[in-house]
Protein backbone atom coordinates (compact mmCIF):
# COMPACT_ATOMS: atom_id res chain seq x y z
CA UNK A 1 0.00 0.00 0.00
CA UNK A 2 1.43 3.38 -0.99
CA UNK A 3 0.29 6.16 1.31
CA UNK A 4 -0.01 9.88 0.66
CA UNK A 5 2.05 12.52 2.33
CA UNK A 6 0.49 13.76 5.52
CA UNK A 7 -0.46 17.15 4.14
CA UNK A 8 -2.86 15.76 1.54
CA UNK A 9 -6.56 16.52 2.16
CA UNK A 10 -8.58 13.75 2.58
CA UNK A 11 -26.10 2.96 -7.38
CA UNK A 12 -28.24 1.72 -8.02
CA UNK A 13 -30.79 2.92 -10.31
CA UNK A 14 -33.22 0.73 -12.07
CA UNK A 15 -34.18 3.31 -14.69
CA UNK A 16 -34.73 1.59 -18.02
CA UNK A 17 -32.14 2.46 -20.59
CA UNK A 18 -34.03 1.00 -23.51
CA UNK A 19 -35.19 4.43 -24.63
CA UNK A 20 -31.59 5.26 -25.47
CA UNK A 21 -31.98 3.16 -28.59
CA UNK A 22 -34.67 5.58 -29.76
CA UNK A 23 -32.17 8.42 -29.87
CA UNK A 24 -30.48 9.13 -33.19
CA UNK A 25 -27.17 7.35 -32.62
CA UNK A 26 -24.19 9.15 -34.11
CA UNK A 27 -23.49 6.27 -36.48
CA UNK A 28 -20.62 6.52 -38.97
CA UNK A 29 -19.70 10.02 -37.78
CA UNK A 30 -16.77 8.94 -35.66
CA UNK A 31 -13.48 8.88 -37.46
CA UNK A 32 -11.44 5.64 -37.50
CA UNK A 33 -8.75 7.47 -35.55
CA UNK A 34 -11.24 8.42 -32.85
CA UNK A 35 -12.53 4.85 -32.45
CA UNK A 36 -8.98 3.54 -32.37
CA UNK A 37 -8.16 5.97 -29.58
CA UNK A 38 -11.24 4.85 -27.65
CA UNK A 39 -10.16 1.23 -28.06
CA UNK A 40 -6.79 2.13 -26.58
CA UNK A 41 -8.53 3.93 -23.73
CA UNK A 42 -10.67 0.83 -23.13
CA UNK A 43 -7.52 -1.26 -22.81
CA UNK A 44 -6.03 1.21 -20.34
CA UNK A 45 -9.22 1.20 -18.27
CA UNK A 46 -9.49 -2.57 -17.90
CA UNK A 47 -10.59 -3.76 -14.46
CA UNK A 48 -7.12 -5.01 -13.49
CA UNK A 49 -5.44 -1.63 -14.11
CA UNK A 50 -8.26 0.28 -12.43
CA UNK A 51 -7.89 -1.83 -9.30
CA UNK A 52 -4.10 -1.61 -9.25
CA UNK A 53 -3.66 2.09 -9.83
CA UNK A 54 -6.93 3.61 -8.57
CA UNK A 55 -7.63 1.36 -5.58
CA UNK A 56 -4.62 -0.57 -4.29
CA UNK A 57 -2.26 2.41 -4.66
CA UNK A 58 -4.48 4.53 -2.41
CA UNK A 59 -5.15 4.32 1.31
CA UNK A 60 -8.14 2.13 2.21
CA UNK A 61 -11.44 3.98 1.70
CA UNK A 62 -9.65 7.04 0.33
CA UNK A 63 -12.05 9.49 -1.35
CA UNK A 64 -11.81 12.81 -3.14
CA UNK A 65 -14.31 15.64 -3.43
CA UNK A 66 -15.97 16.01 -6.84
CA UNK A 67 -19.00 17.74 -8.27
CA UNK A 68 -22.15 15.61 -8.41
CA UNK A 69 -22.02 15.92 -12.21
CA UNK A 70 -18.62 14.24 -12.27
CA UNK A 71 -20.16 10.99 -11.05
CA UNK A 72 -21.46 10.28 -14.55
CA UNK A 73 -23.35 6.99 -14.80
CA UNK A 74 -26.53 5.46 -16.21
CA UNK A 75 -28.69 7.62 -13.96
CA UNK A 76 -27.39 10.73 -15.68
CA UNK A 77 -27.94 9.28 -19.13
CA UNK A 78 -31.44 8.07 -18.25
CA UNK A 79 -32.43 11.48 -16.93
CA UNK A 80 -30.95 13.56 -19.71
CA UNK A 81 -31.73 11.45 -22.74
CA UNK A 82 -35.38 12.51 -22.65
CA UNK A 83 -34.30 16.11 -23.07
CA UNK A 84 -32.12 15.74 -26.15
CA UNK A 85 -32.59 14.52 -29.70
CA UNK A 86 -28.87 14.03 -30.25
CA UNK A 87 -26.78 11.59 -28.25
CA UNK A 88 -23.79 13.73 -29.23
CA UNK A 89 -24.83 16.13 -26.46
CA UNK A 90 -24.25 13.37 -23.90
CA UNK A 91 -21.01 12.36 -25.60
CA UNK A 92 -19.74 15.93 -25.29
CA UNK A 93 -20.56 15.87 -21.59
CA UNK A 94 -18.79 12.50 -21.18
CA UNK A 95 -15.64 13.97 -22.71
CA UNK A 96 -15.62 16.94 -20.36
CA UNK A 97 -16.45 14.83 -17.29
CA UNK A 98 -13.58 12.45 -18.05
CA UNK A 99 -11.11 15.29 -18.48
CA UNK A 100 -12.22 16.68 -15.12
CA UNK A 101 -11.84 13.27 -13.46
CA UNK A 102 -8.24 12.95 -14.62
CA UNK A 103 -7.40 16.47 -13.50
CA UNK A 104 -9.18 15.99 -10.16
CA UNK A 105 -7.08 12.96 -9.22
CA UNK A 106 -3.83 14.42 -10.52
CA UNK A 107 -4.39 17.42 -8.26
CA UNK A 108 -4.17 15.31 -5.07
CA UNK A 109 -1.28 13.07 -6.12
CA UNK A 110 2.32 13.73 -5.12
CA UNK A 111 4.68 14.12 -8.07
CA UNK A 112 6.36 10.78 -7.46
CA UNK A 113 3.22 8.78 -6.79
CA UNK A 114 3.23 5.72 -9.14
CA UNK A 115 -0.41 6.22 -10.10
CA UNK A 116 0.58 9.59 -11.51
CA UNK A 117 3.66 8.70 -13.52
CA UNK A 118 2.81 5.08 -14.40
CA UNK A 119 -0.88 5.50 -15.17
CA UNK A 120 -2.69 8.84 -15.04
CA UNK A 121 -0.11 10.79 -17.01
CA UNK A 122 -0.55 8.20 -19.75
CA UNK A 123 -4.34 8.49 -19.57
CA UNK A 124 -4.06 12.26 -19.71
CA UNK A 125 -1.92 12.09 -22.87
CA UNK A 126 -4.21 9.51 -24.40
CA UNK A 127 -7.23 11.64 -23.76
CA UNK A 128 -5.60 14.62 -25.43
CA UNK A 129 -5.22 12.39 -28.49
CA UNK A 130 -8.89 11.44 -28.21
CA UNK A 131 -9.91 15.09 -28.05
CA UNK A 132 -7.81 15.89 -31.13
CA UNK A 133 -9.52 13.15 -33.16
CA UNK A 134 -12.96 13.91 -31.71
CA UNK A 135 -15.17 15.19 -34.58
CA UNK A 136 -15.61 18.89 -33.98
CA UNK A 137 -18.90 20.73 -33.70
CA UNK A 138 -19.42 24.35 -34.58
CA UNK A 139 -19.78 25.95 -31.15
CA UNK A 140 -22.08 28.60 -32.60
CA UNK A 141 -24.53 25.87 -33.63
CA UNK A 142 -24.53 23.83 -30.42
CA UNK A 143 -27.60 24.45 -28.29
CA UNK A 144 -27.47 22.06 -25.35
CA UNK A 145 -30.63 21.08 -23.45
CA UNK A 146 -30.95 22.84 -20.11
CA UNK A 147 -29.91 19.85 -17.99
CA UNK A 148 -26.72 19.29 -19.98
CA UNK A 149 -25.91 23.00 -20.04
CA UNK A 150 -26.28 23.11 -16.25
CA UNK A 151 -24.09 20.04 -15.85
CA UNK A 152 -21.37 21.62 -17.99
CA UNK A 153 -21.51 24.82 -15.98
CA UNK A 154 -21.42 22.89 -12.69
CA UNK A 155 -18.14 21.25 -13.65
CA UNK A 156 -16.51 24.67 -13.26
CA UNK A 157 -18.27 25.56 -10.01
CA UNK A 158 -16.39 26.08 -6.74
CA UNK A 159 -19.50 25.57 -4.58
CA UNK A 160 -18.43 23.03 -1.97
CA UNK A 161 -22.06 22.26 -1.11
CA UNK A 162 -22.47 20.79 -4.58
CA UNK A 163 -19.72 18.23 -4.07
CA UNK A 164 -19.57 14.67 -2.79
CA UNK A 165 -16.95 12.15 -1.73
CA UNK A 166 -16.09 9.34 -4.16
CA UNK A 167 -13.24 6.91 -4.63
CA UNK A 168 -10.86 7.56 -7.55
CA UNK A 169 -11.64 4.11 -8.95
CA UNK A 170 -15.40 4.73 -9.04
CA UNK A 171 -14.92 7.73 -11.34
CA UNK A 172 -13.20 5.58 -13.93
CA UNK A 173 -15.52 2.60 -13.43
CA UNK A 174 -18.26 4.99 -14.52
CA UNK A 175 -16.13 6.36 -17.34
CA UNK A 176 -15.50 2.84 -18.73
CA UNK A 177 -19.14 1.76 -18.65
CA UNK A 178 -20.69 4.95 -19.98
CA UNK A 179 -18.12 5.01 -22.78
CA UNK A 180 -19.43 1.68 -24.07
CA UNK A 181 -23.01 2.88 -23.80
CA UNK A 182 -22.56 6.27 -25.47
CA UNK A 183 -20.13 5.28 -28.24
CA UNK A 184 -21.79 2.11 -29.48
CA UNK A 185 -20.64 2.57 -33.07
CA UNK A 186 -17.03 2.33 -31.86
CA UNK A 187 -17.81 -0.72 -29.70
CA UNK A 188 -20.00 -3.17 -31.64
CA UNK A 189 -21.15 -5.80 -29.16
CA UNK A 190 -21.63 -9.52 -29.65
CA UNK A 191 -23.91 -11.72 -27.53
CA UNK A 192 -21.11 -12.79 -25.18
CA UNK A 193 -20.14 -9.26 -24.15
CA UNK A 194 -21.54 -7.05 -21.43
CA UNK A 195 -24.42 -4.78 -22.41
CA UNK A 196 -23.43 -1.65 -20.55
CA UNK A 197 -26.72 0.05 -21.40
CA UNK A 198 -28.87 -2.58 -19.71
CA UNK A 199 -30.31 -1.97 -16.25
CA UNK A 200 -29.36 -5.54 -15.32
CA UNK A 201 -25.69 -4.82 -15.91
CA UNK A 202 -25.79 -1.58 -13.99
CA UNK A 203 -27.36 -3.22 -10.94
CA UNK A 204 -23.95 -4.86 -10.61
CA UNK A 205 -22.24 -1.49 -10.67
CA UNK A 206 -20.56 -1.81 -7.31
CA UNK A 207 -18.51 -4.75 -8.51
CA UNK A 208 -15.12 -4.48 -10.07
CA UNK A 209 -15.84 -6.38 -13.26
CA UNK A 210 -16.21 -4.64 -16.60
Amino acid sequence: MILFESWLPKWLLVFPIGLLWALPIWVNSHTPEFCTSLETLKDQLNSSLRRRYLKHNFPINYTIQVHYEEVFRLKNISRMMNETEDVRDLQDLWVKVTVNSIERILTVLPERHPTRYKYLNNLDSLFKTIQESYPKRNSDEVDYPESIEKALESLQSTDLQRMKSVTPKSLFDNCYRTMHCLFQDCFPRNSSQNDYCSAQHWRKGKGTQG
